[in-house]
């Protein structure tokens, strides 16, 4: 009796409309199977038409509860929460696929990152077999060259361009040689004279190295043992003489040694200076800026 008391100024409450809310809540109560209780000598169709009688009224009650105006911005919050849920789901959903795009990009970025190494290998090794190609072609010119040259008489030889190439490799050699001993000559003297005397036999004796080297490589260019021995055949012949014009020798241990040492820097520091040449020359062949002897008549 208690709860009849208090459902009764519900009914006598202005209805409002039925919002989607409310019929929603409706349909839930009304879903719920409530089944009711019923006497011993009841049948059980009495027991469900009482348990739809009083699913059927709560429903209605619990939609008036909700239709009434106090209870208007409570449903609207409700269904303003409802609207914000749904755009929270729809940005969670659009964030889940700009993270599917991401995915899909940083998987395309590694395989264009692939691609772009194997690119790159891939052109490392081209030029590398260009470069293979061109001293292959180089060397065989040369040994076409070589064979062609085998037989050549005096009388095929162009004077006029031996004597042009032997002037540039002379020229070639002297600049490279007086500029290889300038660290040295700059150690050693203390005076300008000296400097220039000193550096004027290293452009004579690097000319004379520069003519000899050319006419004793010929088309060999590829020797290299032939080329190291001729600069170090200048080296020795160099480092020798500046010792044997050096302080007189005495025969003892320490004057053995010191002449030794002598005879060892002078030798290395002919070195230092004929083999820079040499690398000039050797290169000015190769790149053709220099002919090597002989050159034949056109």
């Amino acid at each position: 009796m208690q709860h009849l008391a208090l459902l009764c100024p519900l009914v006598q409450s202005p209805l409002l409309p039925a919002s989607p809310l409310a019929a929603r809540c409706r349909r839930r109560v009304r879903g719920l199977g409530i089944r009711g209780r019923y006497a011993p000598g009841e049948g059980a169709g009495d027991g469900v038409s009482s348990a739809e009688w009083l699913s059927s009224a709560v429903g209605e009650k619990v939609d008036e509860l909700l239709q009434r105006e106090e209870n208007r911005a409570l449903l609207e919050g409700v269904e303003a929460a409802e609207r914000r849920v749904e755009l929270a789901r729809a940005a969670l959903q659009d964030i889940e696929r700009q993270e599917a795009a991401a995915r899909l990009a940083r998987e395309e970025v590694r395989r264009l990152e692939k691609r772009r190494d194997e690119i790159q290998e891939s052109q490392r090794e081209l030029l590398l077999a260009r470069e293979m190609i061109t001293e292959a072609q180089r060397t065989l010119s040369s040994s076409l060259e070589d064979q062609s040259f085998g037989d050549v008489s005096s009388g095929d030889i162009d004077e006029d361009s031996e004597r042009l190439e032997s002037v540039k490799a002379a020229a070639l050699s002297s600049i490279v040689g007086v500029l290889a001993s300038l660290p040295i000559s700059f150690y050693e003297v203390d005076s300008f004279p000296r400097l220039f005397v000193r550096s004027l036999i290293v452009f004579i004796s690097s000319a004379l190295f520069g003519v000899t080297f050319r006419y004793a490589i010929r088309r060999d260019v590829d020797n290299i043992q032939l080329k190291t021995g001729v600069a170090a055949a200048f080296a020795f012949v160099r480092g020798l003489a500046m010792l044997e014009s050096g302080r007189p020798f005495e025969l003892s241990s320490e004057a053995v040694i010191s002449l030794a040492l002598d005879g060892a820097f002078s030798v290395a520091e002919s070195i230092f200076i004929f083999l820079p040449a040499a690398i000039a020359l050797d290169f000015c062949f190769k790149m053709r800026f220099l002919s090597p002897f002989p050159t034949r008549k056109l």
